[in-house]
């Protein structure tokens, strides 16, 4: 992963969401602000086994998945460093690990002035 200088879009974005129209709709959206490749994942083991191959310079977390919670995900992206936002539609009150309450979320739906928002203001920096 390159250092994004403030205010950059990252080239690599992974969305994980298990709906495949708000998936589309992310990817659409992020590839219309200058992101150069956008992958979607909709499971955990799905996610992880890309983070592997090729570890995302950004990624967005959608919390709960089909009988799954993203949190192994996240926790991945945070050991690798990796700037990344849950997106979610359970809004203040989803529960997050302790150690995963610092992480930024969007609200779904959210305004693509705010995800973009997001996207410029993390890439440049690990959470942490």
């Amino acid at each position: 992963m390159k250092p994004a200088s403030p205010n950059r879009v990252p080239d690599d974005v992974l969305i994980v969401e298990d709906d495949p129209i708000i998936a589309i709709d992310f990817e659409d959206t992020i590839l219309g602000f200058g992101v150069k490749t956008v992958r979607t994942a909709g499971s955990v083991a799905k996610a992880l086994e890309m983070i592997a191959d090729r570890p995302p310079d950004f990624a967005l977390l959608d919390v709960g998945l089909v009988r799954e919670k993203s949190f192994a995900i996240a926790e991945r992206l945070d050991a690798l460093k990796i700037p990344f936002v849950f997106v979610t539609g359970y809004g203040v009150d989803v529960r997050l690990p302790a150690a995963l309450a610092r992480i930024p979320r969007l609200p779904k739906p959210c305004s693509t002035d705010a995800l973009e928002a997001m996207l410029r203001s993390l890439a440049g920096s690990p959470n942490g």
